[in-house]
């Protein structure tokens, strides 16, 4: 029987070799040594214990290069926070159609009808509408969720805005005027659920905070700049009813987008017994005052202007406070929110006295144009400084609500001093007429430097 063949030895196992190992033969033998890694220049270290290895260093060298690359400007790090982009695109679309509507019910109605007066009673109803129910659509919103409110809503005010087109291209009576636009009370506050979403995005860190509101409130006035030049564009370039039907259906769109946001939404927080009204908050009812009368200063400071200089040039008043409002939430805020308050306040005061100046010392429209936009410089820094001391004031859960308030007290303050000014143009003419803004202003000074809300902690 043969011999089997003799046995080879085997060769000792090769080390596991890494994707790095430089494969080298030193004195006869083959030997494996490190690959001198790019990243760091030197060589590339174990896979397991010691130094990080090659993979590692690039992903650090990766995340360094991507932290260098973060944006400076606070606008675009508030814009990269996850879903801050979409809710924001559609808030805005939602947001337009507040400066249209009111615009195009008027010239509809008053081109239908021949009747600025029937125009008129009719917006102020709807105004007087949203100024009750708006604050309990906001307790809804906090309770059951801004999308399962706020979708139902609004498709009740787009129904309304419809209706009011039927009503006046039919010849409707006049009272169904009224209880159509009535209807149009129920268009949720698309910047109160905006503002809430930050707070809750941003939540304990009070510079965000300042950036969003300030970005908020440049907004406000962007799209009450330019809501009424849309408006008026639409209804006389196509026909009257086209700027109503537009604005609804934006204000459709933009609220459908801006609830498909789910990710970025706070949660619902349902009431329970023993929860009270933000109204009741301690400090809550002298800030409302304070909303009051800075409301009034823009009320008044609407119709007096018309009445003096024509509607166009309120759209300066409303550049300057965009650009302030801007530039305000690009600064590093003061800690303390009350003292900046008062500041703001003397600040929008003293700049109030400006278009009162120009009306009664010249009847230059230039200089007066430069007055208002110098003016509406303190507008938006006094609002971001009030709403950042809502949100403070306003229990937890409850910051739809509370922002609602606010605003409900704006709007109340806007029909005051429009009414206000309107009698003193009618009275003292339109020159004394800018005293009224400027009065509103002092006034609301008056109110915060009282310090009855001080009584709640910073």
């Amino acid at each position: 029987m043969p011999n089997p063949p003799a046995t080879r030895p085997r060769p000792a196992a090769l080390p596991a070799l890494s994707p790095t190992t430089l494969l080298a033969v030193t004195g006869g033998q083959l030997v494996a040594a490190p690959r001198t890694s790019p990243e760091s220049g030197g060589p590339a270290a174990p896979e397991s214990g010691g130094p990080a290895a090659p993979k590692d260093v690039r992903r650090r060298a990766a995340g360094q290069r991507t932290a260098r690359r973060a944006p400076t400007n606070p606008y675009l790090r508030l814009l990269a926070t996850p879903g801050a982009r979409a809710f924001t695109a559609g808030n805005l679309i939602a947001r337009l159609p507040m400066g249209m509507l009111g615009v195009s019910a008027i010239i509809m109605i008053a081109g239908s009808r021949d009747s600025y007066a029937l125009a008129g009673a009719v917006t102020a109803t709807g105004l007087a509408a949203t100024a009750v129910v708006a604050p309990f659509t906001a307790r809804l919103v906090d309770r059951f969720g801004q999308a399962r409110i706020a979708v139902p809503a609004t498709a009740l005010a787009a129904l309304g805005s419809l209706a009011l087109v039927l009503c006046v291209h039919y010849d409707a009576p006049a009272w169904t005027l009224f209880a159509a636009y009535a209807a149009t009370a129920t268009t949720p506050n698309t910047g109160g659920m905006s503002r809430a979403r930050w707070a809750h995005l941003h939540r304990g860190d009070p510079a965000a905070l300042h950036t969003a509101n300030s970005f908020e409130q440049a907004a406000d006035e962007l799209c009450f700049m330019l809501g009424p030049v849309v408006a008026a564009t639409l209804c006389g370039a196509l026909f009257p009813e086209a700027g109503t039907l537009v604005g609804a259906f934006l204000l459709m769109t933009g609220v459908l987008v801006f609830a498909a946001q789910r990710t970025t939404e706070p949660p619902p927080t349902p009431r329970n017994r023993t929860a009270v009204s933000p109204l009741r908050s301690p400090g809550m009812p002298a800030l409302l005052a304070v909303f009051l009368a800075t409301g009034a200063v823009f009320g008044a400071l609407e119709v007096v202007s018309i009445a003096h200089a024509g509607g166009a040039i309120l759209a300066l008043q409303a550049a300057g406070s965009c650009a302030a409002g801007l530039l305000y939430g690009s600064l590093r805020p003061a800690r303390n929110v009350h003292r900046r308050l008062l500041l703001c306040l003397t600040a929008m005061t003293a700049l109030m006295s400006l278009p009162l100046l120009a009306a009664s010392s010249t009847a230059s429209l230039p200089v007066l144009a430069l007055c208002l936009l110098l003016a509406g410089a303190a507008t938006a820094p006094t609002m971001v400084t009030g709403m950042t001391l809502v949100q403070r004031a306003t229990p937890p859960g409850q910051l739809n609500e509370g922002m609602t308030l606010s605003v409900t007290a704006l709007l109340g303050g806007v029909a005051a001093g429009a009414a206000g000014g309107g009698w003193l143009v009618e009275h003292t003419g339109t020159v004394f007429g800018y005293a009224a803004p400027m009065s509103a202003a002092a006034l609301a000074l008056a109110v915060a430097a009282a310090g009855a809300f001080r009584r709640r902690p910073e």
